[in-house]
């Protein structure tokens, strides 16, 4: 560890043209929000409102702190399919504790986290272990863990109640809990990653992975840590979910990895690793979130939604690689 904070510590700090090029993306994606805010706020006569910001709020949480651990995920060029399916079964094993083992709410919800770190650690353990893409990985563990969501609840709704429904409970002006914790979440991990050895070990193996082994650093326990970090924060989000509806559903979180990934790619991490910010990926979050909450109030029917939405995610993958050719490019 010695060996490897001396070899991290040695990197050169961000370029001030990095830097540059940080600032333009948080200014770029806020004047894309500022845009969409008043666009839907021209042919919408109730979009400019507190209930609905209070309520894009409210509906974001789980998203957010998915998109954090998929933050790190991208940027060292893997990818986690199965976090839908693990904030589904951190659901159920922590209803399942309090409903039928009765555990307390603490010990039971750590029970669920513990839980989504386990199949993120297993994910993570078996792509170093194997070799193998962790989007095959991911993939399969998706399924596994979507089964032993329906073994656990019996393949039914299981209603706690409120017993967890302290993380939805309104706060400050109508926002939730697990709003601001989504908040701290997100500060706490883009500290993480541009102020923390880990931080700078994770970017170094998505730029460059054999240089990071040639200098001394073991990308294998760093990456089966992000993907068992991941996991945890699915779990997380499993439990904001379920105290937002009062129960636990198998069926919870199916398609939702696709906009947890969009809404990290729309903030500018890149797909090929290497490059990415928390903070760009909470703009993602919004973004995505207003999109959705805009396209409801006009009257968009589901089939342009997910066009339009995806269409969205198409763009954001093109500027990415636009990009990325430019800096190749130099």
């Amino acid at each position: 560890m010695t060996a490897m904070n001396t070899t991290v510590s040695s990197l050169p700090p961000a370029a001030p043209r990095a830097l540059r090029s940080e600032l333009g993306t948080y200014v770029g994606l806020a004047l894309v929000l500022v845009a969409m805010v008043a666009l839907f706020g021209a042919i919408s006569d109730n979009f400019l409102s507190v209930d609905t910001f209070v309520t894009i709020a409210n509906d974001i949480p789980a998203l957010a702190v998915m998109a954090v651990g998929m933050t790190f995920v991208l940027i060292i060029a893997g990818i986690d399919l199965s976090v839908g399916s693990v904030l589904a079964l951190a659901a159920a094993v922590s209803t399942t504790a309090i409903l039928q083992w009765q555990w307390s709410t603490p010990a039971a919800a750590a029970l669920g986290l513990a839980a989504g770190a386990l199949c993120g650690s297993i994910t993570g353990a078996v792509s170093v272990a194997f070799r193998l893409p962790s989007f095959i990985v991911s993939l399969g563990m998706l399924e596994i863990v979507r089964g032993s969501a329906y073994m656990v609840t019996d393949s039914r709704t299981q209603y706690v109640g409120d017993a967890i429904a302290g993380l939805a409970a309104p706060w400050i002006g109508g926002v939730s809990v697990a709003f601001l914790l989504a908040l701290v979440l997100v500060a706490v991990g883009q500290l993480v990653l541009s102020r923390t050895v880990f931080g700078r070990c994770v970017v170094g193996i998505g730029t460059n992975e054999e240089a990071m082994r040639l200098a001394g650093v073991d990308p294998r326990p760093i990456r089966i840590a992000v993907f068992a970090l991941t996991g945890l924060l699915a779990g997380l989000a499993g439990l904001m979910q379920a105290a937002r509806l009062e129960a636990a559903d198998p069926n919870a979180g199916q398609g939702i990895e696709l906009r947890v990934i969009a809404a990290v790619v729309i903030g500018g991490t890149s797909l090929m690793g290497g490059r990415g910010s928390v903070v760009n990926t909470f703009f993602g979050v919004l973004i995505i979130a207003v999109l959705e909450a805009g396209l409801a109030q006009v009257g968009a029917s589901e089939p342009s939604k997910r066009i339009i939405t995806g269409c969205v995610i198409v763009v954001a993958v093109v500027i990415d690689m636009l990009r990325q050719r430019r800096a190749a490019r130099g």
